[in-house]
């Protein structure tokens, strides 16, 4: 178990370096996958911090913190069983601040019933979730802000 972080409830006063840390991470980590223009325009739709401060109070929303209380990294899903987000941030990467969230989430579901996870996710993040069982069944183009960018339809456990 790493100690290095700990998981904790999103909180309304985490909205900006929510924001932050998801326009850098797609910025920079993104880029590997999709085009300048793709990454530019995913990120921008992180400037609407009011989305994220709904997500916080619609969404099981958490975050994983550092010893010195950053935000390194955040995942949300909703009652339904949608994982709504997924981000590490850019200097924390390969270090299982993924995996300490996504066991966060799957325990969530499991303790609420919900049977099976769903999610939009992005070439990046593919590799990630077909290790954790996810399976791809579609691949897909959805509209960030302004583009339409190649992501996977992925699924874990029964459907109903």
């Amino acid at each position: 178990m790493n100690t290095d972080f700990t998981i904790r409830t999103a909180r309304q006063s985490d909205t900006a370096e929510l924001s932050d840390l998801f326009q850098n991470t797609v910025l920079t980590i993104n880029k590997r996958d999709y085009s300048q223009a793709e990454v530019e325009d995913w990120a921008s739709c992180g400037n609407d911090l009011s989305r994220i401060e709904e997500m916080i109070r619609t969404h099981y929303f958490i975050v994983a913190v550092n010893r010195q209380a950053q935000i390194v990294g955040f995942s949300s899903i909703t009652k339904q069983g949608y994982l709504y987000s997924m981000f590490v941030h850019k200097d924390f990467q390969g270090r299982g601040i993924a995996s300490m969230l996504l066991d966060e989430i799957e325990q969530y579901a499991n303790m609420t019933g919900i049977m099976r996870i769903m999610s939009e996710v992005s070439l990046t993040a593919r590799p990630f979730f077909e290790k954790r069982g996810y399976i791809v069944e579609k691949e897909q183009k959805r509209k960030a802000n302004l583009l339409s960018l190649t992501n996977f339809w992925m699924a874990k456990g029964e459907t109903k």
